[in-house]
């Protein structure tokens, strides 16, 4: 199990992750401490996604050091792995629910990595009167408690996310790590969902980890921003002291850089100010 005392802590130490010929991460190095909350911006394709599973061993570092909660990532067996990734609650992007069952069973789902298989079976497909209960009460906190019993496929955009929020929370995790949770929403949704992430981690005193596309809606909730470019930390500063010229640079490519990339600029162009509000 993970310390308390090692709660939300995560480090990189000259952390390179290649896929074939790829490189997705390349000399990474950062200290994330219990309770924080930091975000992850950049253009795509800059490493963000990778960057997160990194952080809850999903992926192996080609090269360097990982580590979260004070265990070496690299060094885990695969049942400790599971018991990693069993405490650090995951969103993602596209939400991963599973579309057919009901918003209770997609919840009980979050603890799937913390019993047998059997076990995980019955809480998921028939949740006793008291995982009902503590579902409900979470299912209220992200302000959707009347959905309890809805089949999840039956259910609005936003309102799928906040299951998937909800079955974060139910894993009663030690961080959270969440992959453009607000990718697919509009800006009022996506503010409120970032909001309400951001009041969880205060109130219960997690890391909170999570890569944005939307550059005025990082600085105002996140204190600590990190940017990426093509698989590097480019800076690593208060949100506060940021500029909107370094936003401008972090996003601006230049010809030959597309070309290295592989992209076409005719197909791929990118116009920062989308980004800052302009």
């Amino acid at each position: 199990m993970i310390k308390q005392s090692d709660q939300g802590e995560f480090e990189l130490d000259n952390v390179s992750v290649t896929f074939g010929d790829v490189r997705a991460l390349s000399d990474v190095s950062m200290k994330i401490n219990a309770g924080e909350r930091v975000g992850f911006v950049g253009p795509s394709g800059a490493g963000k996604t990778t960057l997160l599973r990194l952080l809850n061993g999903t992926v192996r570092p080609t090269s360097g050091r990982v580590r979260s909660h004070g265990r070496s990532v690299g060094d885990l067996t695969p049942r400790e792995t599971r018991e990693l990734r069993g405490q650090i609650g995951f969103i993602h992007q596209h939400h991963g629910l599973v579309a057919n069952l009901r918003v209770i069973q997609n919840v009980a789902s979050g603890r799937l990595g913390q019993q047998s298989l059997i076990g995980s079976l019955r809480t998921m497909l028939f949740p006793n009167r008291g995982e009902a209960v503590a579902i409900h009460e979470i299912l209220e906190r992200v302000g959707i408690e009347d959905k309890l019993y809805e089949r999840t496929d039956r259910l609005s955009g936003g309102q799928q996310q906040r299951v998937a929020i909800a079955r974060a929370l139910y894993q009663e995790p030690v961080a959270l790590l969440a992959d453009e949770p607000v990718a697919s929403v509009d800006p009022a949704r996506a503010r409120d969902t970032v909001s309400l992430l951001c009041d969880v981690s205060r109130e219960q005193g997690l890391s909170l980890c999570m890569s944005l596309h939307n550059l005025d809606l990082a600085r105002e909730c996140f204190p600590r921003l990190i940017g990426l470019r093509f698989g590097r930390v480019v800076f690593d500063e208060p949100a506060s002291s940021l500029t909107d010229a370094q936003f401008e640079e972090l996003y601006h490519l230049e010809a030959d850089q597309i070309l290295e990339n592989g992209v076409r600029g005719d197909e791929h162009a990118f116009d920062h100010r989308s980004y800052i509000g302009e």
